[in-house]
Protein backbone atom coordinates (compact mmCIF):
# COMPACT_ATOMS: atom_id res chain seq x y z
CA UNK A 1 0.00 0.00 0.00
CA UNK A 2 2.93 2.34 0.58
CA UNK A 3 4.91 1.35 -2.49
CA UNK A 4 5.55 4.22 -4.91
CA UNK A 5 3.67 4.28 -8.21
CA UNK A 6 5.28 5.75 -11.30
CA UNK A 7 2.95 7.63 -13.67
CA UNK A 8 3.65 9.86 -16.64
CA UNK A 9 3.93 13.56 -15.87
CA UNK A 10 0.89 14.41 -18.02
CA UNK A 11 -1.25 11.92 -16.08
CA UNK A 12 0.00 13.30 -12.75
CA UNK A 13 -0.89 16.85 -13.82
CA UNK A 14 -4.31 15.64 -14.96
CA UNK A 15 -4.95 14.00 -11.57
CA UNK A 16 -3.94 17.21 -9.76
CA UNK A 17 -6.21 19.26 -12.03
CA UNK A 18 -9.18 16.98 -11.31
CA UNK A 19 -8.46 17.15 -7.57
CA UNK A 20 -8.27 20.95 -7.60
CA UNK A 21 -11.47 21.17 -9.64
CA UNK A 22 -13.29 18.88 -7.22
CA UNK A 23 -12.01 20.86 -4.21
CA UNK A 24 -13.05 24.16 -5.77
CA UNK A 25 -16.52 23.01 -6.81
CA UNK A 26 -17.32 21.27 -3.52
CA UNK A 27 -15.61 23.52 -0.96
CA UNK A 28 -14.18 26.77 -2.33
CA UNK A 29 -16.92 27.97 -4.68
CA UNK A 30 -19.80 27.30 -2.24
CA UNK A 31 -17.91 29.23 0.44
CA UNK A 32 -17.26 32.15 -1.89
CA UNK A 33 -20.86 32.14 -3.08
CA UNK A 34 -22.07 32.05 0.54
CA UNK A 35 -19.79 34.99 1.43
CA UNK A 36 -20.99 37.17 -1.45
CA UNK A 37 -24.60 36.08 -1.02
CA UNK A 38 -24.54 37.14 2.63
CA UNK A 39 -23.06 40.50 1.64
CA UNK A 40 -25.70 40.92 -1.09
CA UNK A 41 -28.53 40.02 1.33
CA UNK A 42 -27.33 42.61 3.86
CA UNK A 43 -26.99 45.27 1.15
CA UNK A 44 -30.45 44.39 -0.18
CA UNK A 45 -31.95 44.64 3.31
CA UNK A 46 -30.44 48.12 3.75
CA UNK A 47 -31.74 49.14 0.31
CA UNK A 48 -35.26 47.86 0.98
CA UNK A 49 -35.33 49.77 4.26
CA UNK A 50 -34.91 53.00 2.23
CA UNK A 51 -37.48 52.22 -0.45
CA UNK A 52 -41.21 52.83 -0.12
CA UNK A 53 -41.78 49.90 -2.50
CA UNK A 54 -39.21 47.20 -1.53
CA UNK A 55 -37.72 44.97 -4.22
CA UNK A 56 -39.74 41.80 -4.66
CA UNK A 57 -38.57 38.21 -4.98
CA UNK A 58 -39.93 37.81 -8.53
CA UNK A 59 -37.80 40.69 -9.80
CA UNK A 60 -34.66 39.41 -8.05
CA UNK A 61 -35.01 35.84 -9.27
CA UNK A 62 -32.61 34.58 -11.91
CA UNK A 63 -33.74 35.53 -15.41
CA UNK A 64 -33.66 31.92 -16.60
CA UNK A 65 -35.91 30.91 -13.71
CA UNK A 66 -38.45 33.58 -14.64
CA UNK A 67 -38.32 32.55 -18.30
CA UNK A 68 -39.01 28.94 -17.30
CA UNK A 69 -41.82 30.00 -14.99
CA UNK A 70 -43.42 32.00 -17.80
CA UNK A 71 -43.03 29.35 -20.49
CA UNK A 72 -44.44 26.56 -18.30
CA UNK A 73 -47.31 28.67 -17.01
CA UNK A 74 -50.64 26.91 -17.58
CA UNK A 75 -52.10 29.76 -19.62
CA UNK A 76 -49.03 29.96 -21.84
CA UNK A 77 -49.09 26.20 -22.40
CA UNK A 78 -52.76 26.51 -23.35
CA UNK A 79 -51.84 29.28 -25.81
CA UNK A 80 -49.10 27.05 -27.29
CA UNK A 81 -51.61 24.22 -27.85
CA UNK A 82 -54.08 26.58 -29.53
CA UNK A 83 -51.34 28.05 -31.71
CA UNK A 84 -50.18 24.59 -32.80
CA UNK A 85 -53.74 23.54 -33.59
CA UNK A 86 -54.61 26.72 -35.52
CA UNK A 87 -51.38 26.93 -37.54
CA UNK A 88 -50.77 23.21 -38.02
CA UNK A 89 -47.19 23.35 -36.70
CA UNK A 90 -45.95 20.55 -34.40
CA UNK A 91 -46.36 21.14 -30.67
CA UNK A 92 -42.59 21.23 -29.93
CA UNK A 93 -42.12 23.87 -32.64
CA UNK A 94 -44.90 26.03 -31.16
CA UNK A 95 -43.39 25.58 -27.69
CA UNK A 96 -39.95 26.72 -28.90
CA UNK A 97 -41.58 29.75 -30.49
CA UNK A 98 -43.17 30.64 -27.15
CA UNK A 99 -39.83 30.09 -25.41
CA UNK A 100 -38.18 32.49 -27.89
CA UNK A 101 -40.80 35.15 -27.14
CA UNK A 102 -40.29 34.65 -23.40
CA UNK A 103 -36.53 35.15 -23.74
CA UNK A 104 -37.20 38.32 -25.71
CA UNK A 105 -39.66 39.74 -23.16
CA UNK A 106 -38.39 38.74 -19.72
CA UNK A 107 -35.85 41.23 -18.35
CA UNK A 108 -32.96 40.72 -16.01
CA UNK A 109 -32.35 43.01 -13.08
CA UNK A 110 -29.13 44.17 -11.48
CA UNK A 111 -29.47 46.12 -8.23
CA UNK A 112 -25.89 47.34 -8.62
CA UNK A 113 -26.46 48.61 -12.14
CA UNK A 114 -29.86 50.14 -11.35
CA UNK A 115 -29.15 51.81 -8.00
CA UNK A 116 -25.40 52.24 -8.37
CA UNK A 117 -25.11 53.40 -11.98
CA UNK A 118 -28.45 54.11 -13.67
CA UNK A 119 -29.90 56.40 -11.01
CA UNK A 120 -26.70 58.42 -10.66
CA UNK A 121 -26.44 58.72 -14.43
CA UNK A 122 -30.12 59.72 -14.70
CA UNK A 123 -29.68 62.38 -12.01
CA UNK A 124 -26.56 63.81 -13.65
CA UNK A 125 -28.03 63.77 -17.17
CA UNK A 126 -31.32 65.37 -16.10
CA UNK A 127 -29.58 68.17 -14.24
CA UNK A 128 -26.99 68.65 -16.96
CA UNK A 129 -29.57 69.10 -19.72
CA UNK A 130 -32.47 70.75 -17.90
CA UNK A 131 -33.60 72.88 -15.01
CA UNK A 132 -35.72 70.24 -13.29
CA UNK A 133 -38.95 71.27 -11.57
CA UNK A 134 -41.30 68.64 -10.21
CA UNK A 135 -43.92 68.09 -7.55
CA UNK A 136 -43.54 65.94 -4.47
CA UNK A 137 -43.85 62.29 -5.39
CA UNK A 138 -44.88 61.38 -1.84
CA UNK A 139 -48.13 63.28 -2.45
CA UNK A 140 -48.82 60.98 -5.39
CA UNK A 141 -48.04 57.82 -3.40
CA UNK A 142 -49.61 58.85 -0.10
CA UNK A 143 -52.29 56.50 1.16
CA UNK A 144 -51.54 53.68 -1.29
CA UNK A 145 -51.74 50.21 0.19
CA UNK A 146 -48.14 48.97 0.64
CA UNK A 147 -49.22 45.61 -0.79
CA UNK A 148 -50.72 47.12 -3.94
CA UNK A 149 -48.93 47.09 -7.28
CA UNK A 150 -48.10 50.62 -8.39
CA UNK A 151 -48.20 51.41 -12.12
CA UNK A 152 -47.05 54.88 -13.18
CA UNK A 153 -48.96 55.96 -16.32
CA UNK A 154 -47.42 58.87 -18.23
CA UNK A 155 -47.69 60.98 -21.34
CA UNK A 156 -44.81 60.28 -23.72
CA UNK A 157 -43.07 63.50 -24.72
CA UNK A 158 -39.46 62.47 -25.25
CA UNK A 159 -37.08 59.57 -24.83
CA UNK A 160 -35.75 61.63 -21.92
CA UNK A 161 -38.92 60.50 -20.09
CA UNK A 162 -37.21 57.25 -19.10
CA UNK A 163 -34.25 59.13 -17.64
CA UNK A 164 -36.29 61.77 -15.82
CA UNK A 165 -38.78 59.40 -14.18
CA UNK A 166 -36.06 56.93 -13.16
CA UNK A 167 -34.46 59.72 -11.15
CA UNK A 168 -37.73 61.13 -9.77
CA UNK A 169 -38.73 57.85 -8.11
CA UNK A 170 -35.18 56.72 -7.29
CA UNK A 171 -35.69 56.85 -3.52
CA UNK A 172 -39.12 55.26 -3.67
CA UNK A 173 -38.95 52.20 -5.91
CA UNK A 174 -37.28 50.53 -8.86
CA UNK A 175 -39.35 50.81 -12.02
CA UNK A 176 -39.87 48.21 -14.70
CA UNK A 177 -40.48 49.98 -18.01
CA UNK A 178 -42.27 48.72 -21.09
CA UNK A 179 -39.87 49.67 -23.88
CA UNK A 180 -40.57 49.60 -27.61
CA UNK A 181 -38.48 47.89 -30.27
CA UNK A 182 -36.43 51.05 -30.92
CA UNK A 183 -33.95 50.02 -28.20
CA UNK A 184 -33.45 46.41 -29.25
CA UNK A 185 -29.89 46.73 -30.41
CA UNK A 186 -26.66 45.67 -28.77
CA UNK A 187 -25.42 46.82 -26.25
CA UNK A 188 -28.45 49.02 -25.44
CA UNK A 189 -30.69 45.96 -25.11
CA UNK A 190 -28.40 44.39 -22.49
CA UNK A 191 -28.33 47.60 -20.45
CA UNK A 192 -32.10 48.09 -20.58
CA UNK A 193 -32.82 44.49 -19.60
CA UNK A 194 -30.36 44.72 -16.68
CA UNK A 195 -32.35 47.73 -15.44
CA UNK A 196 -35.51 45.62 -15.28
CA UNK A 197 -37.23 46.90 -18.44
CA UNK A 198 -38.97 44.57 -20.87
CA UNK A 199 -39.36 44.91 -24.62
CA UNK A 200 -42.66 44.83 -26.44
CA UNK A 201 -43.46 44.58 -30.15
CA UNK A 202 -46.15 47.25 -30.37
CA UNK A 203 -47.19 46.37 -33.90
CA UNK A 204 -47.10 42.58 -33.61
CA UNK A 205 -50.28 40.73 -34.62
CA UNK A 206 -48.94 37.30 -33.65
CA UNK A 207 -51.52 35.79 -31.29
CA UNK A 208 -49.01 33.58 -29.46
CA UNK A 209 -46.66 36.50 -28.87
CA UNK A 210 -49.49 38.62 -27.46
CA UNK A 211 -50.54 35.78 -25.13
CA UNK A 212 -46.99 35.33 -23.82
CA UNK A 213 -46.59 39.10 -23.32
CA UNK A 214 -49.97 39.34 -21.60
CA UNK A 215 -49.09 36.56 -19.21
CA UNK A 216 -45.74 38.13 -18.32
CA UNK A 217 -47.41 41.47 -17.56
CA UNK A 218 -50.03 39.71 -15.45
CA UNK A 219 -47.44 37.71 -13.51
CA UNK A 220 -45.30 40.78 -12.86
CA UNK A 221 -48.35 42.75 -11.72
CA UNK A 222 -49.52 39.92 -9.45
CA UNK A 223 -46.06 39.80 -7.85
CA UNK A 224 -46.19 43.54 -7.05
CA UNK A 225 -43.52 44.82 -9.44
CA UNK A 226 -43.68 48.61 -9.77
CA UNK A 227 -44.14 49.43 -13.44
CA UNK A 228 -44.16 52.47 -15.72
CA UNK A 229 -46.08 52.51 -18.98
CA UNK A 230 -46.84 55.05 -21.67
CA UNK A 231 -50.46 54.31 -22.61
CA UNK A 232 -50.18 56.40 -25.81
CA UNK A 233 -47.88 53.70 -27.15
CA UNK A 234 -45.39 56.15 -28.63
CA UNK A 235 -44.11 59.70 -28.59
CA UNK A 236 -46.69 62.44 -29.10
CA UNK A 237 -46.33 63.87 -32.60
CA UNK A 238 -48.36 67.03 -32.01
CA UNK A 239 -47.64 67.80 -28.36
CA UNK A 240 -51.06 66.75 -27.10
CA UNK A 241 -51.88 63.90 -24.74
CA UNK A 242 -53.40 61.32 -27.07
CA UNK A 243 -55.71 58.36 -26.70
CA UNK A 244 -54.61 55.24 -24.88
CA UNK A 245 -53.54 52.08 -26.67
CA UNK A 246 -55.30 49.40 -24.67
CA UNK A 247 -52.86 46.47 -24.90
CA UNK A 248 -51.06 46.63 -21.55
CA UNK A 249 -54.07 48.07 -19.71
CA UNK A 250 -56.28 45.24 -20.97
CA UNK A 251 -53.69 42.66 -19.87
CA UNK A 252 -53.56 44.16 -16.37
CA UNK A 253 -57.34 44.29 -16.07
CA UNK A 254 -57.76 40.73 -17.35
CA UNK A 255 -55.22 39.40 -14.84
CA UNK A 256 -56.67 41.23 -11.84
CA UNK A 257 -58.50 38.96 -9.41
CA UNK A 258 -61.28 40.49 -7.26
CA UNK A 259 -60.13 40.57 -3.66
CA UNK A 260 -56.52 39.97 -4.66
CA UNK A 261 -53.63 42.39 -4.82
CA UNK A 262 -54.93 45.79 -5.91
CA UNK A 263 -53.38 47.71 -8.80
CA UNK A 264 -52.98 51.47 -8.31
CA UNK A 265 -52.32 53.68 -11.32
CA UNK A 266 -50.44 56.92 -10.62
CA UNK A 267 -50.91 59.52 -13.39
CA UNK A 268 -47.72 61.44 -14.24
CA UNK A 269 -47.55 64.49 -16.49
CA UNK A 270 -44.24 65.36 -18.17
CA UNK A 271 -43.24 68.52 -20.02
CA UNK A 272 -40.09 70.11 -21.44
CA UNK A 273 -39.06 73.54 -22.67
CA UNK A 274 -37.09 71.68 -25.33
CA UNK A 275 -38.07 68.27 -26.60
CA UNK A 276 -34.90 67.01 -28.23
CA UNK A 277 -36.85 65.15 -30.93
CA UNK A 278 -39.33 67.97 -31.68
CA UNK A 279 -38.43 68.48 -35.36
CA UNK A 280 -38.46 64.74 -36.06
CA UNK A 281 -41.84 64.37 -34.36
CA UNK A 282 -43.49 67.30 -36.13
CA UNK A 283 -42.07 66.14 -39.47
CA UNK A 284 -43.58 62.69 -38.90
CA UNK A 285 -46.88 64.34 -37.98
CA UNK A 286 -46.83 66.40 -41.18
CA UNK A 287 -46.12 63.24 -43.20
CA UNK A 288 -48.98 61.41 -41.50
CA UNK A 289 -46.88 58.50 -40.26
CA UNK A 290 -44.56 57.53 -37.44
CA UNK A 291 -41.40 57.17 -39.54
CA UNK A 292 -38.74 59.25 -37.86
CA UNK A 293 -36.20 60.22 -40.48
CA UNK A 294 -33.37 61.33 -38.23
CA UNK A 295 -29.89 61.11 -39.72
CA UNK A 296 -27.60 59.10 -37.41
CA UNK A 297 -24.52 61.26 -38.11
CA UNK A 298 -26.50 64.44 -37.39
CA UNK A 299 -27.78 63.01 -34.11
CA UNK A 300 -24.30 61.87 -33.07
CA UNK A 301 -22.84 65.26 -33.95
CA UNK A 302 -25.53 67.06 -31.93
CA UNK A 303 -24.95 64.80 -28.92
CA UNK A 304 -21.16 65.20 -29.13
CA UNK A 305 -21.43 68.98 -29.39
CA UNK A 306 -23.83 69.17 -26.43
CA UNK A 307 -21.73 66.98 -24.16
CA UNK A 308 -18.58 68.81 -25.21
CA UNK A 309 -20.16 72.09 -24.10
CA UNK A 310 -21.27 70.46 -20.83
CA UNK A 311 -17.72 69.29 -20.11
CA UNK A 312 -16.22 72.75 -20.67
CA UNK A 313 -19.08 74.35 -18.68
CA UNK A 314 -20.38 76.42 -21.59
CA UNK A 315 -23.78 74.75 -21.85
CA UNK A 316 -26.74 76.79 -20.59
CA UNK A 317 -29.22 73.94 -20.72
CA UNK A 318 -32.41 73.24 -22.63
CA UNK A 319 -34.64 75.07 -20.17
CA UNK A 320 -37.15 73.48 -17.81
CA UNK A 321 -38.09 69.82 -17.50
CA UNK A 322 -41.09 69.28 -15.25
CA UNK A 323 -43.18 66.47 -13.81
CA UNK A 324 -46.36 66.42 -11.77
CA UNK A 325 -48.30 63.61 -10.13
CA UNK A 326 -52.06 63.13 -10.22
CA UNK A 327 -54.52 61.44 -7.90
CA UNK A 328 -53.90 57.65 -7.78
CA UNK A 329 -56.56 55.46 -9.38
CA UNK A 330 -57.32 52.13 -7.71
CA UNK A 331 -58.33 49.40 -10.16
CA UNK A 332 -60.63 47.83 -7.56
CA UNK A 333 -62.20 51.22 -6.84
CA UNK A 334 -62.60 51.92 -10.55
CA UNK A 335 -64.41 48.63 -11.07
CA UNK A 336 -66.71 49.39 -8.14
CA UNK A 337 -67.49 52.95 -9.26
CA UNK A 338 -67.84 52.49 -13.03
CA UNK A 339 -70.69 50.39 -14.32
CA UNK A 340 -68.95 49.48 -17.59
CA UNK A 341 -65.39 49.05 -16.29
CA UNK A 342 -63.81 48.13 -19.62
CA UNK A 343 -60.19 48.71 -20.69
CA UNK A 344 -61.45 51.48 -22.97
CA UNK A 345 -63.17 53.26 -20.07
CA UNK A 346 -60.07 52.86 -17.91
CA UNK A 347 -57.85 54.19 -20.71
CA UNK A 348 -60.02 57.27 -21.18
CA UNK A 349 -60.08 57.91 -17.44
CA UNK A 350 -56.32 57.62 -17.07
CA UNK A 351 -55.49 59.76 -20.11
CA UNK A 352 -57.81 62.50 -18.86
CA UNK A 353 -56.07 62.32 -15.46
CA UNK A 354 -52.66 62.57 -17.12
CA UNK A 355 -53.74 65.53 -19.28
CA UNK A 356 -54.86 67.40 -16.16
CA UNK A 357 -51.40 67.24 -14.58
CA UNK A 358 -49.16 67.88 -17.60
CA UNK A 359 -47.15 70.88 -16.35
CA UNK A 360 -47.18 74.20 -18.18
CA UNK A 361 -43.57 75.34 -18.64
CA UNK A 362 -42.32 78.73 -19.91
CA UNK A 363 -41.86 77.80 -23.59
CA UNK A 364 -45.36 76.29 -23.75
CA UNK A 365 -46.92 79.41 -22.22
CA UNK A 366 -45.01 81.75 -24.56
CA UNK A 367 -45.80 79.61 -27.63
CA UNK A 368 -49.51 79.65 -26.73
CA UNK A 369 -49.45 83.45 -26.21
CA UNK A 370 -47.70 84.00 -29.55
CA UNK A 371 -50.67 82.44 -31.33
CA UNK A 372 -52.58 85.69 -30.70
CA UNK A 373 -50.07 87.78 -32.66
CA UNK A 374 -48.57 90.12 -30.06
CA UNK A 375 -46.79 93.13 -31.53
CA UNK A 376 -44.24 93.55 -28.71
CA UNK A 377 -43.15 92.05 -25.43
CA UNK A 378 -45.50 94.16 -23.37
CA UNK A 379 -48.51 92.83 -25.29
CA UNK A 380 -47.09 89.31 -25.09
CA UNK A 381 -46.80 89.65 -21.29
CA UNK A 382 -50.46 90.72 -21.08
CA UNK A 383 -51.59 87.68 -23.07
CA UNK A 384 -49.40 85.41 -20.93
CA UNK A 385 -50.92 86.86 -17.75
CA UNK A 386 -54.43 86.20 -19.05
CA UNK A 387 -53.56 82.62 -20.04
CA UNK A 388 -51.94 82.05 -16.66
CA UNK A 389 -55.12 83.19 -14.91
CA UNK A 390 -57.29 80.92 -17.04
CA UNK A 391 -54.99 77.96 -16.38
CA UNK A 392 -54.99 78.59 -12.64
CA UNK A 393 -58.79 78.79 -12.67
CA UNK A 394 -58.87 75.33 -14.24
CA UNK A 395 -56.45 73.91 -11.69
CA UNK A 396 -53.58 73.44 -14.15
CA UNK A 397 -50.09 72.65 -12.92
CA UNK A 398 -47.79 75.62 -13.59
CA UNK A 399 -44.02 75.08 -13.44
CA UNK A 400 -42.86 78.65 -14.03
CA UNK A 401 -39.91 80.52 -12.49
CA UNK A 402 -40.61 81.79 -8.96
CA UNK A 403 -39.37 85.26 -9.99
CA UNK A 404 -42.67 85.90 -11.77
CA UNK A 405 -44.16 86.33 -15.23
CA UNK A 406 -41.37 88.56 -16.54
CA UNK A 407 -38.83 85.81 -15.87
CA UNK A 408 -41.18 83.26 -17.46
CA UNK A 409 -41.39 85.44 -20.58
CA UNK A 410 -37.60 85.60 -20.86
CA UNK A 411 -37.13 81.87 -20.14
CA UNK A 412 -39.74 80.94 -22.75
CA UNK A 413 -38.95 83.45 -25.48
CA UNK A 414 -35.15 83.36 -25.50
CA UNK A 415 -34.83 79.72 -26.66
CA UNK A 416 -37.48 80.23 -29.37
CA UNK A 417 -35.54 83.18 -30.76
CA UNK A 418 -32.21 81.38 -30.29
CA UNK A 419 -33.46 78.38 -32.27
CA UNK A 420 -34.79 80.69 -35.00
CA UNK A 421 -38.38 79.65 -34.49
CA UNK A 422 -39.43 83.22 -33.73
CA UNK A 423 -37.97 86.53 -34.93
CA UNK A 424 -37.00 89.40 -32.65
CA UNK A 425 -40.28 91.14 -33.53
CA UNK A 426 -42.21 88.06 -32.32
CA UNK A 427 -43.15 86.69 -35.75
CA UNK A 428 -43.01 82.93 -36.41
CA UNK A 429 -40.22 82.02 -38.82
CA UNK A 430 -41.45 80.42 -42.02
CA UNK A 431 -41.67 76.65 -41.56
CA UNK A 432 -41.58 76.86 -37.76
CA UNK A 433 -45.35 77.07 -37.25
CA UNK A 434 -45.77 73.35 -36.62
CA UNK A 435 -43.00 73.28 -33.99
CA UNK A 436 -44.55 76.28 -32.20
CA UNK A 437 -47.93 74.57 -32.26
CA UNK A 438 -46.27 71.46 -30.81
CA UNK A 439 -45.19 73.40 -27.71
CA UNK A 440 -48.41 75.41 -27.43
CA UNK A 441 -50.51 72.24 -27.55
CA UNK A 442 -50.21 71.54 -23.81
CA UNK A 443 -51.75 74.91 -22.95
CA UNK A 444 -54.41 74.73 -25.68
CA UNK A 445 -55.45 71.23 -24.66
CA UNK A 446 -55.64 72.16 -20.97
CA UNK A 447 -57.86 75.16 -21.72
CA UNK A 448 -60.20 73.40 -24.13
CA UNK A 449 -60.85 70.12 -22.27
CA UNK A 450 -62.18 69.38 -18.82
Amino acid sequence: MTAPVAVPLWLFLLIIAFALTSFASNFLFPSVRWFFRRRMERALARLNARLDRPLDIFKLAERQDRIARLVYDAKVMEAVSEHARETGVPGPVAFEEARRYAREIVPGFSTTLYFGVAIRLARWLSRALYRVRFGRIDLGLRGIDPQATVVFVMNHRSNMDYVLVTWLVAGRASISYAVGEWARFWPMSLLIRAMGAYFIRRSSRNALYRRVLARYVQMATAEGITQAIFPEGGLSLDGRVGEAKLGLLSYIMAGHEPGGRDVVFVPVGLAYDRVLEDRLLTAADAAGNRRFRGKPLTIIAFAAKTFGRILVRRFKGFGTAAAAFGQPVSLEGFKDDVKEATPDALGQHLMAAIARVVPVVPVALVAAALREGSANRAELAVVMARLQGELQARGAVLKLPPQGLTAALEEGLAPLIGRRLVTEDLKPVAGAERVLAFYAAAVVQRLTTE
